[in-house]
């Protein structure tokens, strides 16, 4: 038993001693040698490097951002830009037709037809449709507004008769149409 001991304890001399120290260990031929004061200095470096790319990158983001804002507000200000200038010409017409100095009836009634072309082409140029409920149609809160009932041989809240037009911009509710709506039949 002591000799089992012995061996183990031979065993872990040897072992001991053949573990390097760190300036034993063989380094490959290719690797560079660096010393801490060097790897410290480039660690620097690239912290360096880093810090300027993370302000290069901050830097951007706040002229994407300042850009943006820039492009938002000119959308704002120039939104109507378009419609306005497809509205020039019906403003040109109507100004041509007060200035015959001896206007017929017949050139005005012309003049204003052709004025209410040009607009109605603005109007679907810049998607504004109109809302003409047909008699008898179901009263749709969304797109009418009811200011009286009257007495009709029609289902209740069916629309009677339309004072004014209503009018989307796309999908849009600009102005609902202006109604009176079937009143319910007394009992």
């Amino acid at each position: 038993m002591q000799e089992e001991q012995e061996k183990q304890a031979g065993g872990e001399e040897e072992e001991a001693a053949s573990i390097l120290s760190p300036s034993e260990i063989p380094m490959p031929d290719d690797a560079p040698v660096m010393s801490l004061e060097d790897q410290l200095a480039e660690a620097e470096q690239k912290r360096v490097a880093m810090q300027d790319a993370l302000l290069r990158a901050k830097a951007e983001m706040e002229n994407v951002r300042r850009r943006a804002q820039e492009e938002v507000s000119k959308a704002h200000k120039f939104a109507v830009e378009s419609f306005a200038e497809s509205l020039l010409p019906v403003k040109d017409s109507l100004e041509t037709t007060l200035k015959l100095e001896a206007p017929s009836l017949e050139s005005i009634r012309e003049g204003v037809e052709m004025t209410l072309r040009q607009l109605t082409q603005v109007f679907e140029k810049n998607k504004i449709t109109a809302i003409v409920p047909e008699k008898g149609e179901k009263l749709d809160p969304m797109k009418h507004q009811a200011i009286s009932t009257a007495p009709a041989d029609q289902e209740p809240n069916t629309v009677v008769h339309v004072l004014q037009k209503g009018y989307l911009l796309a999908d849009r509710l600009v102005r609902p149409a202006i109604v009176i709506v079937s009143a319910a039949k007394a009992p």
